[in-house]
């Protein structure tokens, strides 16, 4: 009998299984080999990210990173790509690192460096998931590592200014998307009427595109221009997660919004009164020091400005 496996990840929304695109693409992969994942997601409480997510446990062995997780599935006779021959496995590499190369910038950018997207949907959905008082802190230090991680594949000359990154960065990927439709076509699946490997890192990227609800959404906007790709979004979802497709909106998304509303609220009031706490504290008639150790909470204040928030 094989040894149980337990996949830890975040959670979803919006009708996606997960909004994080890695942990959709472990998740996705393992609907269509068929291995028995037991799938806990990351709620509040203090089993916050302690490294990458997602994070395979089987017995004593713990997995991160999508491509060692699916490495480990197959080594488990769990394999989406028997059936696949070799030029279609190199076609899978390559794809996977067009994806990586022109798509996954934007996307990082779309969810955790665009200012607006940010404040409003990706920060208090994150810190809704962790608790006080991490919620003040790993979101800001998720941001910081997504602009560091474009900026170090794509800050180096002619780009020097973050302008001319954020424009360079979401023409490539929709260029990539025009090449991900064009070579889907009418197929169900990217190598015929199975799903394998190259299906679930293509769904992992495009479905949080494709379904979660921001302020700002010019890749989206393209996305849904390319009807295969979303049929192909769709149809994942409804026959491997059983998840109904009603147009772009899940059923309850109105009272999802809402208590994200909510969240939002809340989330920036605990963050204004710790500040007002700290100004306070400074303001102070100042007393000689007792030689007593302070703990200063870090909140707020880097959310004043989208360059200060986002440097590392």
């Amino acid at each position: 009998m094989a040894a149980p496996m337990e996949l830890s990840c975040w959670g979803g929304d919006w009708g996606l299984p997960s909004l994080h695109p890695e942990s959709l693409t472990v998740m996705a992969y393992a609907k269509f080999s068929g291995a028995p994942l037991t799938v806990n997601t990351i709620s509040n409480s203090w089993r916050a990210p302690k490294g990458d997510v997602p994070v395979l446990i089987s017995e004593d062995i713990v997995i991160s990173q999508p491509a060692k997780i699916l490495n480990f599935l197959r080594k488990q006779k769990y394999n989406a790509d028997y059936e696949l021959s070799a030029k279609q496995g190199a076609d899978t590499l390559a794809y996977i690192a067009l994806l990586e190369e022109k798509l996954l910038p934007a996307l990082l950018h779309t969810f955790w460096v665009e200012a607006e997207n940010y404040c409003s949907v990706t920060k208090p959905w994150f810190a809704s998931r962790i608790a006080f008082p991490l919620r003040f802190y790993l979101p800001g230090k998720m941001s910081r590592e997504a602009l560091n991680r474009i900026l170090l594949t794509r800050g180096g000359p002619p780009l020097y200014s973050l302008t001319e990154v954020e424009a360079q960065i979401y023409r490539d990927a929709k260029e990539c998307l025009n090449l991900l439709s064009k070579r889907l076509g009418t197929s169900q699946f990217f190598f015929g009427h199975t799903p394998t490997t190259l299906d679930a890192f293509v769904f992992g990227f495009l479905a949080p595109i494709y379904k979660v609800c921001f302020p700002r959404v010019q890749l989206q906007e393209h996305l849904k221009q390319l009807p295969n790709l979303c049929r192909f979004c769709d149809d994942i979802l409804t026959c491997y997660f059983r998840l109904t497709v009603s147009g772009h909106s899940p059923a309850g998304q109105d009272t999802a919004d809402a208590n994200l509303q909510k969240l939002t609220q809340l989330v920036n009031k605990e963050s204004n009164l710790i500040e007002k706490m700290d100004d306070n504290l400074r303001k102070s008639p100042q007393h000689p020091p007792r030689k007593l150790t302070t703990l200063k909470l870090a909140a707020g204040g880097e959310e004043s400005s989208p360059l200060n928030r986002l440097s590392p």
